[in-house]
């Protein structure tokens, strides 16, 4: 594990200026880390603010960045035409459009590679976006040393980040079903439900939204500390109240995106 952080380090340093595209999570932190260990104020980390990350990720990106010491961007770009009907191919829609701009970006102002954070995990399952990525040759540092995703979060707790246990996240288009209409109403319910349910102690769940109802995904252990919360009643009164006419728990729990979400 130590020599593929060696090894990343020596790669990174090969790039001289280096925009890393950033989300705040584990794998990006540790990428942005490094990358300013080795280039000092030759990176740059951006961020790209869209109407589907929630606002909470787009802030905890500039506490990490802060944190970190690096410069930092947040770029905002609005709803993609294209999105709308959330199809299958949104990933892959999403990353091509985002990533193009960042590219443009790039060019613009001297830097000529972008990084981002995929490793060896991410090529075990289905990925649409990577394939964006592939086609505008963006470069994927943590991947090509062979860093697994278990990997990169000892080596966080190792170098001091405090994501280093941050739990996975995905857009929130990936809480409605492919083909729905996406509102921005309908945004807002699932993103207010989220905040409020990591406010009160559950960062690991999703909040699938299916005909106004908010289907509350969680792991077992957390799903039975929720039921045996003596503030139950009211946690879930406050989901309902943000417009869901109904409140669930599912019983197969939580998962990071199923298939035909």
């Amino acid at each position: 594990m130590f020599e593929k952080y060696e090894k990343l380090k020596r790669l990174l340093s090969s790039y001289e200026r280096l925009i890393v595209a950033f989300s705040g999570g584990v794998d990006s932190s540790f990428l942005l880390k490094t990358a300013y260990d080795v280039l000092g104020e030759n990176v740059l980390a951006i961020s790209l603010q869209t109407p589907y990350i929630a606002e909470s990720e787009i802030e905890e990106a500039r506490r990490i960045a802060d944190e970190i010491g690096a410069r930092h961007l947040v770029l905002v770009k609005p709803w993609m035409e294209e999105l709308r009907t959330n199809p299958k191919e949104r990933c892959y829609l999403c990353k091509h459009a985002l990533f193009s701009s960042l590219t443009t970006f790039a060019q613009q102002r001297d830097f000529r590679v972008i990084a981002e954070g995929s490793n060896v995990d991410d090529t075990m399952e289905k990925r649409p976006g990577r394939v964006a990525l592939l086609e505008l040759s963006i470069l994927t540092p943590l991947l090509d040393v062979g860093l697994s995703k278990a990997e990169i979060r000892l080596l966080s707790k190792a170098v001091g980040l405090s994501t280093w246990n941050k739990p996975s996240y995905a857009c929130l288009l990936t809480r409605f079903s492919y083909g729905v209409v996406v509102e921005e109403s309908a945004l807002k319910k699932v993103h207010d439900a989220e905040a409020y349910l990591i406010a009160q102690g559950y960062p690991k769940m999703r909040v699938r939204y299916e005909a106004n109802i908010a289907r509350i995904e969680m792991e077992k252990e957390d799903a039975l500390r929720l039921m045996n919360d003596g503030a139950f009643s009211t946690i879930i009164e406050e989901v309902k109240s943000y417009g869901f006419l109904h409140v669930t728990l599912d019983l197969q729990g939580y998962r990071y995106e199923r298939k035909g979400v």
